[in-house]
């Protein structure tokens, strides 16, 4: 029978392995077949790895044999194919023993890494954790069609990537329509076998919007952005609240009805921690930031810095500790956040600026680059707007056109033809007040020794220009974002709850004070509502579960393929 297996899997002859070797007849051990087993992997013969898994090959014992090199080889291809992510590096450089806690886990990534879509589909039906699997394969898939040098390749990357978060959804959608509760616990559960990460980092990481903008995800992330206060309370009431704290205690801001009743100083807590509540500080703070901002630029900047002035470092000081404290949770995740480039870009802007200021030579020179970092400052307004399921997507047109912008610059350099006098026009000192004293004359502005304005005018054109660029680049991305309105709002909103989720409860600046308490007692931001740590048995019995909505979600998928038009051609060019 060995020698006849052998020719079988040599031709790839499926079909007379199951009808003249593979018989109700013959029994097999585990251990016989392994030979068998890795020569279908190794010649790539994908339903003979089906046949012998359905005949009784354990992949556990399979890949624990001595002979079998895939725990070696697996660390070093991944290592050539992509760069170190957080989301392998937990597992695939611990203790050999840890990682053989889930051999199926480790053929399925061996499958993806080849590309090998029928060996990495079957590996995935006998993964423990399905729905964490398949978001990790859309992820690898896709880090490695960005690198990849083939395009035909890539695209093929790209496509079964899609193709895995369609199966995550897939399961996903299976678990909430069966009960929502234990759903939710798949999508924040600790994965052991994923180096602790959960569903949702996950899909944030693999940019996976569709899985995002699942219903049964918007749920829980209303339930997060609410906190204790009840998801139907209306935006004005809790803005009262904010404001008139005491009316929490008369029932006028009901809170989550699942959970227990809360004494007097958990309802002020649950009211400030909210994400939501945090969010709405942050924004009537921010808009005072601004408005004082510019208060002190146009009417207050003097050689000596008045209390306006100080006050405004005050704040920006504040929302440096902030940055930082964002830093430290995860430099990674937080350069890839177009805002918190922004930030930093701002940040560097009002240093300079503010070094500048202390020099008299450079005096006027840091005035103008505080100006302009004011209109970066304003910029990181749109922010907000990501709440909005109007606005928010269009948030999305800002991105790309300052991507774009890129692009166009160095035409602006090569064919800008500004005119070499233009700081040089004739200038009549007369045409102003100089104090601003002369109601009918307009202030005249800061002059040069020679009685000419010091503000160099071709600032103002290459800023006009870089606007006239920006609006040429969103006609090219309007119609896309239009497309994928609710999806991409959706992706937006879940980025936003998790970074409000996480940030201390005071707004800025008494945002310091949080911090101070948060360094001095070590004790970091504890987000059990985005990763929840459970104990084995509850684990065991949630992914016991979830293994058998899989087995409902494949079984719905085939008959769903039977019934359509291919695969019943499929069905009869077999027969």
């Amino acid at each position: 029978w060995k020698s006849q297996l052998e020719l079988a899997i040599a031709w790839n002859r499926v079909d007379l392995a199951k009808t003249e070797i593979f018989t109700e007849e013959s029994q097999w051990e585990s251990s016989e077949l392994h030979w068998a087993m890795r020569s279908a992997l190794v010649g790539n013969k994908p339903q003979f790895v089906r046949l012998l898994l359905e005949t009784g090959v354990s992949v556990r014992d399979f890949l624990q044999d001595e002979q079998t090199l895939i725990y070696e080889n697996l660390a070093r291809t991944i290592n050539y194919s992509i760069n170190a992510n957080t989301v392998l590096y937990f597992f695939l450089y611990q203790s050999e023993n840890k990682a053989q806690r889930d051999p199926c886990r480790d053929l399925f990534l061996w499958a993806v890494i080849q590309n090998n879509k029928e060996l990495a589909e079957i590996a995935w039906e006998q993964c423990t954790d399905c729905m964490c699997a398949a978001l990790v394969a859309s992820k690898i898939l896709k880090k490695m069609a960005e690198e990849g040098s083939d395009a035909d390749e890539a695209k093929d990357m790209q496509a079964l990537a899609s193709h895995y978060e369609k199966h995550a959804i897939g399961v996903f959608s299976e678990c909430h329509s069966s009960d929502q509760e234990r759903a939710q616990k798949l999508l924040v559960r600790a994965s052991p076998f994923w180096g602790r990460t959960t569903c949702l980092r996950l899909a944030l990481e693999a940019d996976d919007k569709s899985f995002v903008a699942q219903s049964g995800v918007q749920v829980l992330l209303t339930q997060i952005w609410c906190g204790e206060l009840s998801v139907d309370n209306p935006v004005w009431r809790v803005m009262f609240c904010m404001v008139f704290f005491p009316l929490i205690y008369t029932g006028f801001l009901p809170t989550n009805r699942r959970l227990k009743p809360l004494g007097c100083w958990s309802r002020l807590v649950s009211l400030y921690s909210s994400p939501q509540v945090k969010f709405y500080w942050n924004i009537v703070f921010y808009f005072a930031f601004l408005l004082l901002f510019a208060v002190v630029l146009t009417t207050d900047f003097q050689a000596t810095p008045s209390a306006g002035e100080l006050l405004l470092y005050i704040c920006l000081f504040s929302l440096v500790c902030e940055e930082v404290r964002q830093v430290r949770d995860g430099t990674r995740m937080y350069i890839k956040d177009l805002w918190n480039i922004l930030d930093v870009l701002s940040i560097l802007l009002f240093v300079i600026g503010f070094a500048f200021r202390l020099t008299s030579e450079l005096f006027y020179a840091g005035k103008i680059l505080l100006c302009i970092d004011f209109v970066v400052f304003c910029l990181r307004l749109m922010a907000i707007f990501t709440i909005s399921r109007t606005l928010g997507p269009k948030i999305i047109i800002v991105k790309k056109m300052v991507r774009g912008l890129y692009t166009n610059v160095p035409y602006l350099i090569i064919f800008g033809n500004f005119p070499t006098d233009i700081d040089k026009i004739q200038f009549d000192i007369n045409s102003c007040s100089t104090n601003g004293t002369d109601p009918l004359k307009p202030k005249c502005p800061v002059l040069n020794e020679d009685q000419t304005p010091a503000f160099p005018e071709w600032l103002t054109i290459i800023m006009l220009c870089v606007y006239f660029l920006d609006a040429d680049v969103v006609f090219f991305t309007f119609q896309v974002v239009q497309d994928n309105t609710d999806i991409i709002w959706k992706f937006q909103r879940y980025e936003l709850i998790k970074e409000y989720h996480s940030r201390p409860a005071a707004p800025p600046p008494f945002i310091i004070l949080s911090h101070l308490y948060l360094v001095l007692c070590r004790r970091p931001i504890v987000c059990k509502e985005f990763k929840n740590e459970l104990d084995q048995t509850e684990e065991e019995e949630l992914l016991t579960w979830e293994a058998l909505m899989k087995d409902r979600y494949l079984l719905s998928t085939q008959q769903e393929q039977s019934q359509s038009m291919e695969g019943r051609i499929l069905d009869t060019a077999q027969k």
